[in-house]
């Protein structure tokens, strides 16, 4: 018994580190940026084009980086859907079910969930380098699909996955088809789920730099084309904090704030959301 007593006291003590060590590093994150990046923040950094010699410390904002991140990623998770959404009604056990070709689909999702965004960047690149294209809006669109593709697609199925089978089987002695029970009784039930594994996707590549830096290229302008390169926050990050000049490094943190803020606010918008579609859901 005392054995038992003392494993028990060790695995909850670690289970509490670990809660502390997340919540901890979330804190500091948050104190850090924000400490560092309020002070330079301002009304013209967020409504402003960068002006010439704006990374010489001159005036100017990051505007166009905010909406191209933006562009970017509404476009890239609005992309990710139409592909996520059928890959994971196909994987679910009225359809493809447990057989081998659901199983290769899984470990492909997984093993492109794990591979660097950055190795997406570089194929993005060798593509449209093969077809004649230069870095765009496009490219940075179709390189953040391939990273957040993977991400939803599995969310979705956990989603879907975990709908009441007794739900189901009384759809289907009611009559109900495989194609109107999953429209009217599981992707009911599911929504919540499936809403934040879009948000999820979203948050993800908002904040995502790799994958964009050979695609999406950059620029102190707005893109009119999707042909048109375009910049993002994570790279006005990282090109602000490249600099010598103090000024332009304390942007570089008030950039990251902004970006931090645009994901918390995505972060609580999908728990609202979430919170508000559930209330339908069957418990």
């Amino acid at each position: 018994m005392r054995r038992r007593a003392v494993e028990e006291g060790f695995f909850r003590a670690l289970m509490v580190l670990a809660v502390a060590l997340v919540v901890v590093g979330l804190l500091l994150i948050m104190a850090i940026i924000t400490a560092k990046g309020v002070g330079s923040l301002s009304w013209e950094m967020i409504t402003q084009a960068p002006q010439g010699g704006y990374y010489l410390g001159k005036s100017g904002g990051v505007l166009n980086a905010i909406l191209g991140s933006l562009a970017l990623a509404v476009g890239a998770t609005a992309l990710a859907s139409i592909f996520a959404f059928p890959v994971c009604l196909y994987l679910q056990q009225d359809y493809a079910g447990q057989s081998r070709l659901a199983s290769f689909v899984r470990t492909s999702l997984d093993l492109l969930w794990g591979i660097p965004s950055i190795v997406y960047g570089a194929f993005g690149f060798t593509v449209l380098l093969y077809l004649g294209m230069r870095a765009s809006l496009l490219g940075g669109m179709i390189a953040l699909t391939l990273v957040e593709l993977p991400i939803m697609a599995r969310a979705m199925e956990e989603a879907v996955r975990m709908v009441s089978q007794d739900l189901k089987e009384a759809s289907y002695a009611m009559g109900g088809t495989r194609w109107e029970t999953m429209r009217k009784i599981v992707l009911r039930q599911a929504l919540p789920g499936i809403l934040t594994a879009v948000l999820l996707a979203f948050g993800r590549g908002i904040g995502d730099a790799a994958s964009v830096l050979f695609t999406a290229g950059y620029t102190d302008s707005l893109p009119r084309t999707l042909l048109d390169p375009v910049a993002s926050l994570p790279l006005a990050v990282f090109f602000q904090l490249g600099t010598p000049f103090p000024e332009v490094q304390g942007r570089a943190h008030a950039s990251a704030f902004i970006l931090l803020v645009i994901v918390l606010i995505i972060s609580v918008v999908s728990r609202m959301m979430g919170a508000k579609v559930s209330k339908y859901s069957v418990r």
